[in-house]
């Protein structure tokens, strides 16, 4: 008997001067993060920044069981530990944040970038190993289950209150070394059980940790409990009759964790104090708190927590925590499951950073009304109004009456004379206006697109507008001086040459007829004053009737040659508004489109439908936890 106890005590300092062999150099510590080869996918330099390790050996083939001692498991822990889906989930997160760093605040963004550093620490530990945490409140009888599990004293139990004060790790095979360094385990606090059998053996890939009191009045005990379970693969919740209605269990944890069931047992401690009938009763409210935290309930075949009763005490029920622990073990989808839950918690915590109230983008309907607003603003109608004028006063001028014309030439040059007409500078006011209104259509259009995003692209959006319209009415007025004025010389027609001649016409036919009237007064010739005055008269009424029929004729054309004048100033202050504000929008929006994709991903069919206490996610909840824990 003493050398099996001293045999024992060997094993034991061995195990306690591990750690240190591991810190001085020994190749354990090489080999504890296994393969990284999958794990450089999240480390772009900013989300996590993490030390590379050397690849762990491959194991020979045929290689099965347990590790040596001294070893960390060497299976390939990416390809093999996360499936297809959850693979596709991490990546997509991956690329959600590095779309949105730029976008959205880091303390938005911090959950997930946390999810996906402990997704790439975890993967580079042991697959054959899952962790699982004994949490629950003061004299519930955590220590005593764990020894009970354990089949031999390792946790000290007591009634001094509280009796754990650091955690306690138990492993039934070797290879968890690194798995317990993440959890900052200390060497002297690890543990083995004695062997137990069949039992044992179903129990190999199980880690057990003790926790201390989740509601201990030393805050340095709490601050562990909250470090170590949001690192574990799944958590044993003990219970005793007395607190397991305890509010700061259920508020503080069970209802933050509901997204986390299907890696959640509930144990009733303690049922050698009450008969068979009370232990249902106890049960079933439990089972109750339980469903009103939102925490769905493993019964029926249905994935969810599991709830047991037990006597830790007299081992009443102890074996049947042991049989769904071994399979639960076995099934090695723990690891999968908590990271699944996690990403369920941070997405459903990001879900008011990418989905919008409404349906996202800029409708066609604005994009004109930008073109409207930005042709006001350069007047395009004004110039097309002024083109046709000038088109219409040209043919009323080359088609009208030589008298009628020189009378016109007159009142020009008296106007000129008298200053009327001198050309004057555009008022500081109307280009104040136009200022105004190209930054009034740059910021509606700002709005419009930006109706409906979540705060953080709407930002992006009304930024990138702003960036636009910084020279746009400078850049406007360039474009205007380009294309010229075109009231300054419009085309003539073919027709009016034909015009001006029969003007001509008329006007020789009053000459003529003067000078035949005059002749007939003076005697040159023979009188009769009929064919002069008809001759006369067909002129004075014939020139007023081309020119009015001129006038007739030049309206339709006067009129497409000033909406062809305003149909390209407009679509140039279109184009250059498009290429400094619309198109950045869209670049906005579509980088949000893409962002909004990668999330429906991340999110997965039915993150958002689980809503617990007020309409907030629990996952959101479990968020704030963490939140709360890390500024403690």
């Amino acid at each position: 008997m003493s050398d099996v106890v001293d045999e024992d005590r060997a094993r034991r300092r061995e195990r306690e001067r591990e750690p240190e062999r591991t810190r001085d150099g020994d190749p354990q510590g090489d080999r504890e993060g296994g393969n990284d080869s999958g794990s450089c996918r999240w480390d772009d330099g900013l989300i996590a920044r993490r030390v590379n390790r050397r690849p762990a050996p491959t194991p020979p083939p045929g290689a099965d069981g347990p590790a040596p001692e001294g070893e960390e498991d060497t299976l390939p822990p990416l390809g093999g530990q996360y499936g297809g889906a959850l693979r596709r989930r991490l990546d997509a997160l991956h690329e959600l944040v590095g779309l949105s760093r730029t976008r959205v605040e880091a303390e938005a963004l911090a959950e997930a970038g946390r999810v996906l550093d402990e997704a790439a620490a975890r993967q580079r530990l042991s697959s054959r190993h899952t962790v699982i945490a004994i949490a629950g409140p003061s004299g519930s009888g955590k220590s005593t289950l764990f020894n009970a599990l354990a089949g031999v004293p390792v946790s000290e139990t007591g009634l001094r209150r509280p009796t754990t004060s650091a955690p306690i790790a138990l492993s039934w095979s070797e290879g968890a070394a690194g798995l317990l360094d993440r959890l900052a385990v200390p060497g002297r606090l690890r543990r083995r059980p004695l062997a137990g059998g069949a039992a044992d053996t179903e129990l190999q890939p199980l880690v057990l940790v003790d926790l201390p009191d989740h509601d201990s009045a030393v805050t340095a005990h709490r601050d562990q409990v909250d470090r170590v379970l949001a690192l574990v693969d799944a958590v044993i919740w003990v219970v005793d009759p007395e607190k397991y209605a305890d509010a700061a269990l259920h508020e503080r944890y069970l209802r933050p964790l509901a997204g986390h069931a299907e890696v959640t047992f509930v144990v009733l401690n303690q049922i050698d104090r009450l008969g068979t009938e009370a232990t249902d009763l106890v049960l079933d409210d439990l089972r109750r708190l339980l469903d009103e935290d939102g925490m769905a309930l493993g019964e029926h075949g249905e994935p969810g927590a599991t709830v047991l009763a037990l006597s830790a005490l007299t081992g009443e029920g102890v074996g049947e925590l042991r049989d769904v622990l071994a399979r639960f073990v076995q099934e090695r989808t723990a690891a999968e499951r908590r990271l699944a839950a996690d990403i369920d918690a941070a997405a459903a915590r990001l879900r008011p950073t990418y989905v919008a109230e409404g349906r996202a983008g800029l409708g066609e309907r604005a994009r004109e009304d930008f073109a409207d607003r930005l042709a006001v603003a350069v007047g395009a109608q004004a110039a097309g109004e002024a083109a046709e004028r000038v088109w219409r006063r040209g043919a009323i001028r080359a088609c009208g009456t030589p008298w009628l014309r020189l009378y016109r030439w007159y009142e020009r040059l008296r106007a000129h004379g008298n200053g009327a007409d001198q050309a004057a500078e555009p008022p500081l006011e109307a280009e104040l206006t136009a200022r105004q209104r190209v930054e009034q259509a740059v910021r509606i259009v700002a709005d419009e697109a930006s109706h409906g995003l979540p705060a953080p692209w709407a930002q992006a959006v009304r930024e990138a507008a702003a960036r636009g319209a910084d020279g746009l009415p400078e850049a406007l007025d360039e474009l205007t001086a380009t294309l010229g004025d075109p009231a300054a010389r419009p085309p003539r027609p073919a027709w009016w040459p034909a015009a001006v001649l029969v003007q001509a016409m008329m006007t020789l036919l009053q000459i003529f007829g003067a000078l035949w009237l005059a002749g007939q007064i003076v005697g040159v010739v023979e009188p009769g004053l009929l064919p002069p005055v008809l001759v006369m008269v067909a002129g004075i009424v014939g020139g007023p009737l081309v020119e009015w029929a001129c006038e007739g004729a030049v309206k339709g054309p006067a009129r497409r040659y000033g909406q062809e004048a305003e149909r390209r100033l407009r679509e140039a202050a279109a184009a250059c508004g498009r290429a400094r504000v619309l198109d950045p929008i869209a670049a906005e929006l579509m980088r949000y489109r893409e962002v909004r994709e990668q999330y429906a991903a991340v999110a997965g069919p039915g993150v958002a439908a689980r809503v617990v206490g007020g309409g907030r996610p629990a996952a959101a909840r479990l968020g704030a936890m963490r939140a709360g824990a890390r500024s403690r």
